[in-house]
Order: structure tokens, then C-alpha cells, then sequence
């Protein structure tokens, strides 16, 4: 048997109608991938993504004794989604699971650190291996910013402080910074879908218990007073602008932050707004463009 794959670019909004028409075309399956590498959740089922370009593939399956007609099939899509790119493959029979799963490999940091698919061996049994399920949510380590995030964490004293991953994502920093000994995590982000991935990673990892991940509402709730030794956000340049005297309030005198999401031409504006409250120590780029913001608060 071969299965004839159809990939589909289009906006959020066209999504579902998508959807519906490889299904009725008869698509044994219809997955949906990030377009324009959006560092965003990834959708639970039945639910819309987030990203704002999608790309939806259909898979057919072609038997022995009978063809597929491509042309008359995209010719018919065509006639309904005449602007939308499409392309068409077809594959031989194949384990779709592993075939998905061999698309990921193990993410080295640092020395002795590691980001490892939970279904793979550590390359390092005996380093800091980060368990993930890159089918849980974006931040797996591969964007750049969450990269950086975690090459600075892997460099930074985080052992039985009080850690802040401010806008989570999947968790994958709050997680990092447990494993390499931070007493408490306080995690939140606006979506609930990345509630559930994080306290999910949290959960693979063993570090479920010294971990607390909420919407903002119920972080400042479940925060209170208490200020952290350690700060990370990584989100995006307005949004960081924006937030700087609230999160100048969670951080102790002197204590660490760094910030992600920003690309080089956004660092000197967003460093202005957050000399007022901390010490810029350094910035470091990667991927050309992305870059980490990092210093001290203030001697209060």
C-alpha cells in the first residue's frame, strides 16, 4: 500500500473548512503542522491552533489495485481553495508513528545537558536530561529564544533557589531549572493549554511536586509576597516592555533575570525600559536575530 499525502497552507480562519473537505474527499487521517515556525502552543484535540498560518495534510490511502486519481482531487480542492498552496506526495506503507517520532532527536545544551524525546535514551544517562513530549506543546528547545533561555539557566546558579518562568509555554525552563536544582518553580502563562502542557512535563520529568503553574490570576494568587532569586521570560518584546515594573516587583534585590523573544533590533528599546529596575550584564544572539536579554535587579 501507498498513502498519498496533501498539504494545504492557509490562515487560522480556513482551518476547519480544511479540515472538512479533505475529510469528505476521503482522508483517512488529517494532521495539522506550523507553517511559519510560530514558537505557539500546539492544539489539543478538537481544538483550533494558534498559529496564524497552518499547514493541513490529508493522508489517503492508495491500494494495491486502485489508483488515486490526484489530478481530479486537486483540481477539485482547487476549485474551492483556488489562492491556497498545495502540494502532493506520495510515501510508501511505513509506520506513521515512528515515522513521526524518528523526525526528533536529542537537543545538546551544554555539557551534561540535554534536552531528550521521552520515547529515546539519554546520550549522557548521567547529565541533565530533559524529558519532553515535543507533541505536547511548542519549546521544545529547537526556537531560538527557548534555546537561549536555557543556556543561560544551565550557566546560572539556580540550586535551592526560588525560580520565575514567567509565560511557560510547555514548561520546558521551569522544568530545566528543577533538574538542575532550583528548590521551588513558579510558572505561568495566559493559555490553559499550557497549564496542562507544563504540569504534563513536569510530571515526566519527577518534578511535579516542587512546581506550580497557573494563569496570572492565580500565580500572583499562589506567589503572594514571595520574590524570586531567579527570572526568566520568555515571550515577546511588547508584552516585556509592557510588564517591566510588575515584574521588577517579583524579583529580590540583586537577583538573576533573563529575558527571550526578542529579536536584535527590539534590544535597545526593551534594555532602556528595564535599565529603570536592572542591571543589563549581557545580550547573546543566536539563529542571526533572536536574541537574551540578562542581568541583576537592582540593590534595593
Amino acid at each position: 500500500m501507498k498513502w498519498l499525502q496533501i498539504h494545504i497552507t492557509v490562515d487560522q480562519a480556513q482551518v476547519d473548512f480544511t479540515e472538512t473537505l479533505l475529510e469528505s474527499l476521503g482522508a483517512v487521517s488529517v494532521t495539522l503542522d506550523d507553517a511559519e515556525n510560530q514558537d505557539l502552543l500546539e492544539p489539543l484535540p478538537g481544538e483550533t491552533p494558534l498559529w496564524n498560518k497552518v499547514i493541513v495534510t490529508g493522508i489517503y490511502a492508495q491500494e494495491d489495485d486502485e489508483e488515486i486519481d490526484v489530478n481530479a482531487l486537486e483540481t477539485f480542492i482547487r476549485t474551492q481553495m483556488p489562492d491556497a498552496p498545495m502540494r502532493s506526495e506520495f510515501l510508501e506503507d511505513q509506520e506513521w508513528e515512528r515515522t513521526w517520532m524518528d523526525a526528533y532527536e536529542p537537543i545538546q545544551i551544554a555539557d551534561k545537558y540535554w534536552i531528550v524525546p521521552e520515547w529515546m535514551e539519554a546520550p549522557e544517562p548521567d547529565a541533565v536530561n530533559i524529558k519532553l513530549d515535543p507533541g505536547l506543546a511548542f519549546g521544545t528547545g529547537n526556537h531560538a529564544s527557548t534555546f537561549l533561555c536555557l543556556q543561560w539557566l544551565g550557566k546560572t546558579d539556580v540550586k535551592d533557589k526560588i525560580v520565575i518562568d514567567y509565560g511557560c509555554g510547555s514548561g520546558i525552563l521551569g522544568v530545566a531549572a528543577l533538574l538542575l536544582g532550583a528548590k521551588k518553580v513558579y510558572a505561568t502563562d495566559i493559555d490553559p493549554q499550557a497549564i496542562l502542557a507544563t504540569e504534563q512535563n513536569a510530571a515526566l520529568n519527577g518534578v511535579a511536586e516542587n512546581l506550580y503553574v497557573g494563569l496570572p490570576d492565580e500565580f500572583n494568587l499562589e506567589l503572594a509576597d514571595q520574590k524570586a532569586d531567579v527570572f526568566v521570560a520568555n515571550i515577546l518584546a511588547g508584552p516585556l516592555m509592557m510588564l517591566a515594573p510588575e515584574f521588577a516587583t517579583l524579583v529580590k534585590s540583586e537577583g538573576e533575570f533573563a529575558l527571550a523573544g526578542v529579536i536584535e533590533e527590539q534590544v535597545s528599546d526593551v534594555s532602556s525600559v528595564y535599565s529603570e529596575f536592572f542591571d543589563i550584564l549581557e545580550v547573546e544572539k543566536r539563529d542571526e536575530n533572536w536574541c537574551r536579554i540578562s542581568g541583576k535587579r537592582h540593590t534595593l
